[in-house]
């Protein structure tokens, strides 16, 4: 049987998409596929649902069953193998929750990532020492001084992501509790402050508040994330997290539900350049 792990990462979830695309091509059904595996069909699912990690020889059959050619095949085996190993995040295996751990790749193969947050600055601009401040109020449960550090450490390896030359576009809503909701005492406000101003310059990042003064919007139902790819196997996601987990959603008219939400966010929020300048007045206060 192939071997279970706690969540797929990308590279998985597209080879799986691929594989069940050329499975389909050849004319062949789950249980026809399983013969030549001598395995039950639920095992090609969970193959091609990333459910499992693709072993190399099951692979190689399969290949060879739908009538792939030398050259794609081996090109096909080396983008599995490179697929299965463990990301970067899996060092932190110890405090990542499994459901997170398939975020964490979302984020990392996203052309553009939209998010809505109400209560905390987003993870990708937060400063260690709010990052530090919110873990320790309790934000991720009963956790120990350990723990936090390595969740810190965790979130500031994620940021690299924006560094990157393909970094993702990231547009995010913040609604203006998040800014006034103080974490860490007026020090560590201040240098997160001058984070999110310093953000406000890079040409991929769009940071808008959804302000008080402008009454009620559509979002007030909780946070969410949208990620948009440039691989055409994975379709729009919605990320939607809760007290003890989270959901990804992937079905058509709830993304799309989604990002009508959005976009109205958007339009009624204040503009990046009134953004700018409602953090330089908020930097003044303290």
């Amino acid at each position: 049987m192939s071997e279970p792990r706690s969540a797929p990462t990308v590279g998985q979830v597209v080879l799986g998409k691929r594989l069940q695309d050329l499975r389909e091509r050849a004319g062949l059904k789950r249980e026809e596929a399983a013969k030549v595996l001598h395995v039950a069909p639920a095992t090609i699912r969970r193959m091609e649902t990333a459910e499992v990690a693709l072993k190399i020889p099951y692979v190689q059959l399969l290949l060879r069953a739908y009538g792939v050619a030398d050259e794609e095949a081996d090109g096909f085996v080396q983008l599995a193998e490179d697929a299965n190993k463990p990301g970067w995040w899996q060092r932190f295996h110890d405090v990542l929750p499994g459901w997170f751990s398939m975020y964490v790749s979302l984020e990392g193969a996203a052309s553009l990532i939209r998010a809505y947050e109400p209560h905390f600055v987003p993870g990708l601009l937060q400063t260690e020492d709010y990052a530090r401040a919110v873990m320790r109020s309790g934000a991720l449960g009963a956790t120990g001084a350990e723990d936090i550090e390595r969740h810190v450490a965790l979130r500031m390896e994620r940021q690299a992501l924006l560094d990157r030359p393909d970094a993702p576009r990231f547009w995010v809503i913040m609604d203006e509790t998040a800014l006034r909701r103080p974490a860490g005492g007026p020090k560590v406000m201040r240098a997160q402050l001058d984070r999110l101003l310093e953000s406000t310059a890079l040409p991929h990042v769009t940071l808008q508040v959804a302000e008080f003064a402008a009454g009620p919007h559509p979002g007030t139902f909780g946070p969410f994330v949208l990620f948009r790819f440039a691989l055409p196997e994975l379709p729009d996601l919605v990320y939607s997290e809760y007290l003890t987990g989270a959901v990804y959603l992937d079905s058509r008219p709830e993304v799309a539900s989604h990002l009508e939400v959005m976009d109205r966010m958007a339009a009624q929020a204040a503009t990046a350049q009134r953004t700018k300048q409602i953090l330089l007045d908020l930097r003044k206060e303290l």
